[in-house]
């Protein structure tokens, strides 16, 4: 079966820009997000680049204020290692210099935190007994979360 889909609203260049603005002020977007979404609009190439200059320059798009908070919200809540956190930025078009900033912004004794309060959250579900397997399955989870192999095998070590 296919699904209908609403017809998409062709924008001009300045109402565009008010629903971007809206679009940009509820939460923080990448450049590719918005940029995906003004093409979504219907711009044109030279009206999306004008309009992101617009909104750099008015402070409702800034890259290195998006990774930092996308890198503190999936390290906090979601649980996600640094790893896993790298990848989705790039993946989000994302300079490398700003996800460096955003990944040295993680508090380090947070970050074990988690990967700690993960690792027992795992290690209570998993049967088996036999340690090799035991810790090969919690270090495959873990690995899985985006968290460091060196981490990971270190706190396992001391399991």
């Amino acid at each position: 079966m296919e699904e209908s889909k609403k017809p998409k609203k062709i924008y001009d260049k300045k109402s565009a820009k008010v629903k971007i603005e809206q679009y940009c002020a509820y939460q923080e977007r990448s450049q590719q997000e918005v940029r995906d979404k003004l093409y979504d609009m219907g711009l044109h190439q030279k009206e999306v680049e004008e309009l992101i200059s617009d909104l750099i320059t008015d402070n409702f798009l800034n890259e290195e204020r998006f990774a930092i908070t996308y890198a503190r919200g999936k390290c906090r809540i979601k649980h996600w290692g640094r790893i896993k956190i790298k990848q989705h930025l790039k993946l989000k078009k994302v300079s490398d210099y700003c996800i460096k900033k955003a990944l040295k912004e993680i508090d380090g004794d947070e970050y074990i935190d988690i990967l700690k309060k993960e690792l027992e959250k795992k290690a209570s579900k998993v049967k088996d007994t036999d340690p090799y397997i035991r810790k090969h399955k919690i270090a495959q989870y873990l690995n899985g979360r985006g968290f460091e192999q060196d981490l990971i095998w270190d706190l396992l070590g001391n399991e």
